[in-house]
């Protein structure tokens, strides 16, 4: 039977590679995010690829209701979400205190808030429907505190902590949660975060189609989490851990500012 997966944020970098990743798998996808157009192409391009079926739905679920808005468009649709991919976010750079306000609260709305409401409505049909698998994608900023990224670092620590949790309530219900962490992915991510010159996006980085693969087969698997690089998984869970707190955060600041 074709499984059914809803992708925020597919319109470019690690959202468009899990819709092209699921959608060779033989799976109908359901693709979502604020620019039309980009949609359209990807939709056009997965229908003539592997002959699946793709639903747009053009909206910015970052916007005041915009989850509740997409899951009532899911609904009008009449298509069945048996794969939720929690992609959607962005990220800020700067002095939290330098930063506009309203950038960092736009930022947890679509980072935490559309994720938990997506998470609840779409579980509960999953859970009433007797089996059903989510991911969020979440990054190894989870991991530490993020000066000079102060609010995205601290979305991710709360979708890595919630997605496990849920992942508890859910056992036996047939339904799954995964959180990806993974580390930098050169996609249009940088800029929007106006990361370019600083240390952290000079890295090489894995592509967003390899993190995709990562992700995807994690959440196939039922794991908790996975990280995209095992040299990566083994500091931040074997060293980092054992650094001074000072130590950590000078070591983040550095890699996330800019030459004078």
């Amino acid at each position: 039977m074709t499984k059914t997966a809803l992708v925020t944020g597919a319109s470019s970098g690690i959202g468009r590679e899990f819709a092209r990743y699921h959608a060779a798998q033989g799976g109908d996808v359901i693709i979502t995010a604020r620019r039309a157009e980009a949609l359209e192409e990807l939709k056009s391009e997965l229908e003539s690829k592997h002959g699946v079926t793709v639903t747009v739905i053009a909206l910015d679920l970052g916007a005041e209701g915009g989850a509740a808005k997409l899951y009532d468009a899911v609904k009008a649709a009449g298509v069945k979400v048996d794969y939720l991919i929690n992609n959607a976010g962005f990220g800020g750079r700067g002095a939290f205190l330098d930063r506009d306000l309203s950038e960092d609260l736009d930022m947890i709305r679509l980072n935490v808030e559309a994720l938990v409401s997506l998470c609840h409505m779409f579980g509960k049909d999953m859970v009433a429907a007797g089996g059903g698998k989510i991911l969020n994608v979440s990054s190894t900023a989870s991991y530490m505190p993020g000066p000079l990224q102060a609010t995205y670092f601290a979305t991710k620590a709360y979708v890595s902590n919630f997605s496990q949790a849920l992942a508890e309530e859910l056992r036996g219900t047939g339904v799954t949660v995964t959180a990806l962490e993974p580390g930098y992915v050169p996609t249009e991510f940088a800029a929007r975060a106006d990361l370019d010159g600083t240390k952290l996006a000079s890295q090489k980085g894995m592509t967003p189609a390899g993190v995709a693969k990562i992700g995807y087969d994690a959440m196939m698997a039922g794991k908790l989490n996975v990280i995209n690089e095992k040299s990566l998984a083994f500091t931040l869970n074997w060293v980092l851990p054992f650094l001074p707190h000072r130590m950590r955060l000078n070591m983040v600041r550095k890699m996330q500012e800019k030459d004078a």
